[in-house]
Order: structure tokens, then C-alpha cells, then sequence
């Protein structure tokens, strides 16, 4: 099975834009997963569990993620 290039777009011409665009998300999801686990983890260890949503903002960007 071919892997789709995310640098080029569904006719095969290079698509920059689109692609920083991905690699940006990407990225910012990574940090987030990384956050998230985190939280989970030292809850964890402290003997609690999340019940309910998680609302984080970014003090950065302002970006709100739920």
C-alpha cells in the first residue's frame, strides 16, 4: 500500500501551504498529547482519575483546546 505524501496535493503537484499547514497542526498536537498524558499520569500516581473534559489553553496562542 502506497503512503500519500502530505507535501503534494490529490493531483500530485506540491502543495507548500497545505503542508505547513499539517506539519504546523502536527506539531501542536504533539505538545498537547504530551500535556494531556502527562496530567493523566500524575493523576494517577495520586490515586485520582479524570471524570470529566479537559479544557486547556495555550498561553501563547490563546488557542482553547477541549
Amino acid at each position: 500500500m502506497m503512503k500519500h505524501d502530505i507535501r503534494k496535493n490529490q493531483s500530485g503537484y506540491a502543495d507548500p501551504t497545505a503542508f505547513e499547514a499539517i506539519t504546523k497542526v502536527d506539531k501542536e498536537m504533539e505538545k498537547l498529547n504530551k500535556v494531556i498524558h502527562t496530567i493523566r499520569t500524575i493523576c494517577d500516581l495520586a490515586g485520582f482519575e479524570i471524570e470529566e473534559r479537559i479544557i486547556l489553553k495555550d498561553k501563547k496562542t490563546g488557542k482553547i483546546w477541549r
